[in-house]
């Protein structure tokens, strides 16, 4: 069994990347074993495909170092916090064991990132009922509930909880999103659809943000964080 040290769990591709890869970044610089789990393949994603998305996502897993990336293949746009999904999210935490788990943010521009969001949440906690029963490889999973479940902040401005200097990783977290070539900025397909994201100002706004979160903490670039549970530190002299 592989057990990470934190699983993330976003809806889509590339939201990992737009939201907490340089976190990642540090994080496996640190030695910790990071793995993402997309929830679906983002197939109604108005650029490219189903098919590309997945390419693009193995390509940005190899420029994070993650230990593991995975796909529920639930239906994007249309999957909900039922029963059915949470128990493929459960199976998926008990795999993996996770201390932590981040997720996408509590409310966004996009509807699909607050339903991910609830639904994560709730299988986080189920995940650690040992009447809930789960299979996987036709073994009966073992009872498991991560220690934290951190949120990212997306599109729409939410305060944070927490924030972690990124400075240090920063070209590497805008190498990780340029993998999605199909979704963000990209003279090659200038004849599909233009969206939001595809617009050349929207890694602007990405670095825009970053760098607000980085000033409130004094560095160039931080990434934010969300938390239901209230968070503690050892010590005063770990706060900045």
């Amino acid at each position: 069994m592989l057990k990470l040290d934190i699983l993330v769990l976003p809806v889509h591709p590339d939201d990992a990347e737009l939201g907490c890869s340089g976190t990642i970044l540090k994080e496996i610089g640190l030695g910790k074993k990071v793995g993402i789990v997309d929830l679906t393949r983002g197939e109604l994603g108005t650029r490219g495909t189903a098919e590309i998305r997945d390419r693009e996502a193995a390509a940005a897993a190899k420029i994070l170092g993650l230990a593991i990336r995975d796909n529920l293949s639930l239906p994007d746009g249309f999957f909900e916090n039922t029963k059915e999904y949470q128990l493929k999210v459960i199976e998926v935490i008990r795999r993996y064991q996770p201390e932590i788990i981040i997720t996408n943010a509590y409310h966004d521009r996009h509807p699909d990132h607050g339903r991910a969001n609830e639904l994560v949440e709730a299988s986080a906690f189920l995940a650690g009922l040992r009447k809930v029963e789960t299979i996987s490889n036709g073994i009966k999973q073992e009872a498991w509930r991560p220690n934290l479940v951190l949120h990212f902040i997306q599109d729409n401005y939410i305060k944070p909880d927490i924030l972690i200097d990124i400075t240090s990783y920063w070209d590497k977290k805008v190498e990780s999103i340029r993998a999605f070539g199909s979704q963000f900025f990209n003279p090659g397909w200038q004849d599909e659809p233009q969206t939001y994201i595809s617009s050349p100002d929207f890694i602007e706004v990405i670095e825009g943000r970053a760098r607000e979160f980085g000033k409130s903490i004094g560095v160039r670039y931080a990434e934010g964080f969300t938390s239901q549970k209230i968070l503690g530190v050892d010590s005063l002299s770990d706060l900045k």
